[in-house]
């Protein structure tokens, strides 16, 4: 089998779709030594993406398709219109989308990740043209794709409710599992090094996530202004849409002082923030999956995140709950924290427990139970 795999968000800063490809096409290449795998550095939707060093995992049965081509070339050959673009991409038998891009202008069969339907649920928590985006990946996904893969059952009802049409046996959950360098640092002294990049001391509040809306990050720091308590709030994430007044949010509620905003941070730094955090805070009203939680338990770390969407799938009963949309539900909890250093504790055993449950060697199995089930069916629409 020759499958096409998306890989076109992997590079540089990734957030959550890079995250699943990388960690995907990682874990099928050591897993699967049989099919052949063309990755793709740009798929589809483009334009608003510079080039950057992608993930190659170098593996034998694996290569980057395009190779030698500049990015320019890429661009062009994705916008020029071909009735049959199978060749083109390497004469695949099956295409992985993972990034919202679902176009059947090939004759390779489909298979589209799902994480979320917040362009419909929320659309007010995105731009309008990543809205648009990401709506049409969906839609066309929809139509077109040969099977869908949700990475959390949230999700694949939540395509359901919009897109009843879509037959359900179509659709497989899988899981995400947490990126092995992203673990707990024992290091006492490494995790001071680290963690004197940004004149840090153990015990903190720590949010972290790409900044924007649905995050919740301004509910967030109002939450914790209203907290009596000397822990500063830090929050690491990369710059997203729509909250560039973030930083003035803080100074306006007069704790500039007490809340750090580290942008965009690495693996290593992000391990040592969530081994080091006093607890793990995330908000979010709407999830596909909600990494940081399951990557914070991996740590060790107590969490607080949201009852909505996703998040109950991934924190079970290792994490506290609140409700997004009401402040007070947040400084109860993290005031149950200061409180209560046995829960504390507790939480923090039952988190890595938690934690191990998700894994990405599972992961990678069930999606190549998918490419040959896949294979073996006829387009849904043909039934």
């Amino acid at each position: 089998m020759r499958i096409g795999f998306d890989i076109s968000q992997t590079g540089g800063e990734k957030a959550g779709c890079g995250f699943l490809a990388d960690r995907l096409i990682r874990s099928l290449t050591t897993l699967d030594k049989t099919n052949e795998y063309l990755l793709y550095p740009t798929f589809y939707h483009y334009r608003n993406l510079s080039f950057r060093e992608v993930t190659n995992p170098e593996s034998k049965n694996c290569k980057v398709h395009f190779d030698g081509l500049s990015f320019l070339d890429m661009v062009n050959g994705w916008e020029t219109a071909m009735k049959d673009r199978t060749g083109w991409l390497g004469s695949p038998d099956l295409v992985h989308s993972n990034n919202f891009s679902c176009v059947k202008d090939h004759k390779a069969k489909i298979v589209f990740t799902l994480y979320d339907i917040t362009p419909l649920v929320y659309p007010e928590f995105t731009t309008e043209e990543n809205r648009l985006v990401c709506f049409e990946g969906i839609f066309n996904a929809s139509i077109y794709a040969d099977h869908c893969i949700a990475i959390s059952e949230h999700t694949k009802r939540s395509f359901l409710d919009y897109f009843p049409y879509y037959p359900e046996d179509r659709i497989t959950v899988i899981r995400l599992g947490t990126r092995p360098t992203i673990k707990l640092v024992k290091s006492l002294e490494l995790r001071k090094k680290i963690l004197n990049k940004f004149n840090l001391t153990d015990e903190f509040w720590l949010g972290v996530g790409t900044i924007e809306p649905r995050k919740n990050y301004k509910q967030l720091i109002e939450a914790y202004s209203e907290l009596n308590d000397d822990r500063l709030l830090v929050i690491a994430g990369g710059s997203g849409w729509l909250e560039s007044d973030l930083a003035d949010k803080v100074k306006h509620l007069r704790i500039h002082d007490r809340v750090k905003l580290l942008g965009y941070v690495s693996d290593e730094e992000l391990s040592a923030l969530y081994s080091a955090c006093f607890a793990f805070i995330y908000p979010s009203y709407y999830e596909g999956f909600g990494l940081p939680v399951l990557e914070a338990m991996s740590c060790g770390a107590a969490v607080i995140t949201s009852n909505s969407s996703s998040l109950p799938e991934v924190g079970g009963d290792a994490v506290l709950y609140i409700d997004p949309k009401l402040k007070e539900s947040l400084v109860k909890k993290m005031k149950l924290l200061v409180d209560n250093q046995s829960l504390l504790q507790e939480l923090r055993m039952k988190s890595r427990k938690r934690a191990v449950r998700f894994s990405w060697n599972d992961a990678a199995r069930k999606t190549l139970e998918v490419y040959e089930e896949t294979l073996k069916n006829k387009p849904w629409l043909e039934k």
